[in-house]
């Protein structure tokens, strides 16, 4: 008999399958050159932008990485570098046009994914997960602003 899965790794399936089914779906509809690290640190820039030392903290990657993934995403027109009006030595990575776009397009993949999951699991079972996750990260994630790269958080 084998042993009931660990909670990390039932987190981490759904999680994994469903930032694999946006992936590919974005790439899919011509957003085809970002990769899955950019996404990761894409979905991370805050609505009114971030600052590359913060976007690092948030993404969990060196700031050397971070910096290398911001360049390629400015490359391929997803974000842009401005200057910080909080501090003009300081720059700010924005999400540009086609980063919104492509935001837009995964948040819609991302609702049709909670739909399948909602019908499968039932709306109580699915509210009451959502409530639960809501709850953890309560205590799991000391940044909660929100992001410009991913769905709206509820």
């Amino acid at each position: 008999m084998m042993a009931e899965p660990n909670i990390g790794l039932l987190l981490y399936l759904p999680y994994r399958e469903l930032e694999t089914r946006i992936f590919d779906a974005v790439r899919a509809a011509g957003y085809d050159d970002m990769t899955l690290a950019q996404s990761r640190v894409f979905q991370r820039i805050a609505v009114d932008g971030s600052r590359l030392t913060d976007l690092a903290e948030r993404a969990r990657v060196t700031k050397q990485t971070a910096g290398f993934l911001v360049d390629q995403l400015v490359k391929a027109g997803y974000v842009t570098r401005v200057v910080d009006p909080a501090d003009a030595r300081a720059r700010l990575i924005r999400v540009s046009e086609r980063g919104s776009a492509a935001a837009r397009f995964a948040a819609e993949v991302l609702a049709e994914v909670e739909a399948e999951w909602t019908a499968h699991l039932g709306e109580r079972t699915m509210t009451q997960l959502r409530h639960a996750l809501v709850k953890l990260r309560e205590i799991t994630d000391a940044d909660d602003r929100p992001v410009s790269g991913s769905a709206p958080r509820r």
